[in-house]
């Protein structure tokens, strides 16, 4: 099911999308600033292209622990992204959802670019990966909570 919602997804407009994650990274390449941003776009930019059976999560969720990126440098590093690229990415993403929403079928993809436009928004601190490896990481970390709670940690 993953491998048709993906490939009408890329051919309804994800690959459109994708592109402008991509050239949103072409940009960011151009300045040695921008290049912490450029390979998130690129990254996020492969997930735009086939999102169905992946997942957007926190690095600190995935991991258990921060990181540059999940901490105050992060936050910095999204409001800089957000002024600059994030608001125009997320604009397409919310203009193809509601294009996705007028017909029954599109939905779901409509849904999908709800979610990509959540990530537009804020990317830094972010890594893509199965659904499965999403499920597991967030089942570990609620038994750590679960475990810390009762003091047994």
């Amino acid at each position: 099911m993953r491998a048709i919602g993906n490939v009408l997804w890329f051919v309804m407009g994800g690959f459109v999308m994708g592109l402008g994650w991509w050239l949103a990274g072409l940009l960011c390449f151009l300045t040695i600033v921008g290049i912490p941003w450029g390979r998130a776009c690129f990254v996020i930019g492969q997930f735009a292209f086939l999102p169905f059976g992946r997942e957007a999560i926190s690095r600190r969720e995935l991991s258990g622990r921060d990181d540059i990126g999940t901490s105050g440098l992060g936050t910095i590093g999204n409001i800089v992204w957000f002024v600059f690229a994030g608001i125009w990415l997320a604009i397409g993403h919310v203009c193809s959802a509601i294009a996705c929403f007028v017909t029954i079928i599109g939905i779901p993809f409509g849904i999908q670019h709800l979610k990509l436009a959540g990530i537009a928004l804020a990317p830094i601190g972010k890594t893509i990966v199965s659904k499965e490896v999403a499920e597991a990481s967030r089942r570990m970390g609620a038994e750590a909570v679960v475990l810390k709670a009762r003091g047994a940690i």
